[in-house]
């Protein structure tokens, strides 16, 4: 939950990126020469855009990496030029390097040895979120995602309620996610049938061409009436390790996290699952495969791009 400290707040968000991690691990680091220190990729959220995708932005301005998002690490929240400020970091996947251009805010990057990352970063609490992503395994993102602001019921003039269309802030929703969707590499678009949500991630699909894979059974009528058809369909993506989407509406959300944690071996109880979700808001759950078996490494709750409000979760 936000706060009066949280809201007047300098938001900034941020990545460890890594390679080499089973043999020699490095990490890269960044040079800014107007404070005269060594730290990670990071910078200020701007004005509308979403903290996820200040994270990725902010990787390639500085250090010309394209990275997808990986498990959340520790919020780190300081004073800094007198006022409060709190960085949102994950863990960094280099996707494509399109190489380094110096300038004024970055002159120097540098991929060191992570034992050495005690000596060279200037700040102590990035050192620490060195340690904490290489501690983490690898993991796959799933994402359950309720779909953009639509049509009011009771303003909707057409018969056939499926057919409910996205509002023009809806669509603006469904425009933004399309960044957020792709800062974690989803790769299997899963959608009810329902015009509301498969508009929240056409956009995403065709931009990246990714097949939308409609599924019936995770709209209302369909969740109405085979339940534990939804149910399966749900398990199913849970099991795969293709970085994911689950789009679908507020009646069918208890049966997809009932199903993920009872495939994940949680409690359904377990709040990090709660199904209460606003339209576009969405809950991305990084599972580790490991040995044949699925765990969920960290769960992070975010509300919707344009809300009226920014208000970031991080829930391992």
């Amino acid at each position: 939950m936000s706060d009066d400290s949280t809201e007047s707040a300098v938001r900034a968000a941020g990545v460890v990126v890594l390679r080499n991690r089973d043999s020699a691990p490095e990490v890269l680091v960044v040079h800014r020469p107007h404070r005269s220190d060594w730290s990670l990729p990071k910078g200020k959220v701007d004005p509308g855009e979403h903290l996820i995708e200040t994270a990725v932005r902010e990787c390639i301005e500085e250090t010309g990496l394209t990275v997808t998002l990986g498990a959340p690490l520790a919020r780190q929240s300081y004073i800094a030029l007198d006022r409060p400020k709190i960085v949102d970091y994950w863990i960094g996947n280099i996707r494509s390097d399109n190489g380094f251009s110096p300038d004024q805010e970055i002159d120097e990057i540098r991929w060191i040895p992570v034992s050495y990352s005690s000596d060279l970063l200037t700040y102590a609490h990035d050192h620490a979120l060195v340690l904490e992503a290489l501690a983490l395994p690898p993991t796959s993102p799933l994402m359950i995602l309720r779909h953009a602001k639509a049509v009011k019921r009771s303003e909707y003039e057409g018969t056939v309620d499926a057919l409910r269309p996205l509002t023009g802030k809806g669509r603006r929703q469904a425009q933004a996610l399309t960044a957020v969707l792709s800062a974690y590499g989803i790769a299997a678009v899963h959608t009810s049938t329902a015009t509301r949500c498969a508009e929240t991630v056409r956009l995403f699909a065709e931009a990246t061409d990714n097949e939308l894979n409609l599924e019936s059974s995770l709209s209302e009528e369909g969740h109405e009436a085979h339940s534990k058809k939804a149910a399966k369909v749900v398990a199913r993506i849970v099991q795969s390790p293709d970085p994911a989407v689950i789009c679908s509406h507020r009646p069918v959300l208890p049966t997809i996290m009932s199903t993920v944690a009872k495939t994940l071996g949680m409690s359904a109880d377990d709040s990090r699952l709660e199904p209460k979700l606003s339209p576009g808001a969405f809950i991305v759950i990084h599972r580790a495969f490991v040995d044949g078996e699925i765990q969920a490494v960290a769960i992070e709750r975010h509300s919707a791009p344009l809300g009226d409000s920014e208000d970031h979760d991080l829930l391992t």
